[in-house]
């Protein structure tokens, strides 16, 4: 039996953990056929030796790419076309802010950290798209992942306003870019223990919400599910979606108080 992915060639950006999302869209892309290229920064060889973990991993090459480098960005197109020669997908698996922009700091934040915090979470899927397009010329699908920024959420501060930018980067995006054949959407993934949470002061307090809120029960462990969301959504069972925020939280999103 094929799979949804058969014959599909995706990069994936912020594969730093067997645990993180990144990981698992990229080993479920390997399962459904897919061809990968990962990118990594600021430590290609952790990704590297994460990579061996993978179901195919000596057909896995890794580049180093910091997207807020435009010589980084400028040079992507041709390694990639180099190892893989096209593109029909992009995952953006990345974020970050500086410590004084979390953990209850949200009214001190100096605006280098909010900008930091903006120019690597949010410009950087405007970025990251633009470097590979030249790579799509058939089309294909950009898929990022965000956390539900319609909410002010615990300890989570200025990311909360670099998610928001974001989710507005992705609509402008899939309006711009829909007329080549380029599809942009996000997965909304409740909270998984990668190390992107490490980075949250208060993590914990902030997943405890899904333990009593959540209509389905979350597992802040399990990263499949969502990676099964970014898998869909670069297949071509979405073919006229663009635009559109998947949530991947257990229904909690739709749950008041």
């Amino acid at each position: 039996m094929s799979g949804i992915l058969d014959g599909k060639r995706i990069l994936i950006t912020g594969v730093l953990m067997e645990s993180s999302i990144a990981f698992h869209t990229a080993k479920l892309a390997q399962e459904q056929g897919a061809e990968i290229i990962l990118t990594a920064f600021p430590r290609p060889s952790l990704t590297e030796r994460i990579a061996k973990k993978l179901p195919r991993p000596e057909n896995v090459k890794v580049l180093e790419l910091d997207v807020s480098n435009t010589e980084h960005l400028d040079r992507l197109a041709d390694q990639v076309r180099e190892h893989l020669g096209s593109l029909d997908g992009v995952v953006h698996s990345i974020g970050f802010a500086p410590q004084d922009a979390l953990g209850g700091n949200f009214l001190n934040t100096p605006w280098e950290s909010v900008a930091t915090a903006m120019h690597i979470s949010a410009y950087s899927l405007k970025s990251l798209t633009m470097a590979c397009l030249p790579l799509m010329a058939e089309g294909g699908s950009v898929v990022g992942l965000t956390f539900d920024a319609q909410l002010a959420w615990p300890q989570y501060d200025w990311m909360g306003p670099a998610k928001a930018a974001l989710e507005a980067t992705s609509r402008y995006l899939a309006r711009d870019l829909g007329k080549q054949g380029v599809r942009c959407n996000l997965v909304s993934a409740g909270p998984i223990k990668s190390m992107a949470a490490k980075s949250i002061p208060g993590f914990e307090q902030l997943a405890d919400t899904w333990n009593h809120r959540s209509p389905l029960s979350w597992d802040v462990s399990d990263p499949e599910p969502a990676g099964r969301g970014v898998v869909a959504l670069l297949s071509d069972w979405f073919p006229k979606t663009t635009g559109e925020i998947v949530h991947v939280d257990g229904g909690l999103h739709a749950i008041g108080a």
